[in-house]
């Protein structure tokens, strides 16, 4: 039997590096603000957000440093840009939320996957803390001695 990929149907791109760079705090649902020749690229799977980040300008959210591939049959009357900065659509108490903790409390905004709900492209942003060097390799550590832990019990349970 073949194992299943563990990416659920509706996801579209991940960004499993912030998981390792931050502790989550908090998460919100954005919407992304999209072109057409966007979305299409997006349904073949074009799109990346690993070396996205979020910034947080004049009341507003926008995501900076995300991909996506142009199709080959794109539209010829249209340039498109694969790294244009998207707004975010938020609520106004959303975006005053991670305003306050980004400027005051040394948090950062990061994407953490982008996912289809219903027709509509969703991002989910979070408003993490750093780590040190050192919670990454106790991080590591403790993923590590669980996994060994449940290999031990596999063992004794056959």
């Amino acid at each position: 039997m073949s194992k299943k990929s563990k990416k659920p149907d509706n996801q579209i791109c991940a960004n499993k590096k912030a998981r390792h760079e931050y502790f989550i705090e908090e998460t919100f649902e954005a919407g992304i603000s999209l072109q057409g020749w966007e979305v299409k690229a997006i349904r073949a799977g074009k799109m990346s957000i690993t070396e996205a980040y979020i910034i947080l300008r004049d009341g507003e959210a926008f995501l900076f440093g995300s991909h996506i591939q142009p199709l080959l049959s794109s539209s010829t009357h249209i340039s498109p840009d694969n790294i244009r900065t998207r707004k975010l659509l938020l609520n106004r108490r959303e975006i005053d939320t991670l305003y306050g903790a980004v400027n005051q409390k040394g948090y950062a905004c990061v994407p953490l996957s982008c996912y289809w709900k219903r027709s509509l492209v969703k991002c989910q942003i979070a408003l993490a803390k750093g780590k040190k060097l050192h919670d990454k390799r106790k991080t590591t550590k403790d993923r590590d001695w669980e996994r060994d832990k449940e290999r031990g019990f596999k063992q004794h349970m056959d």
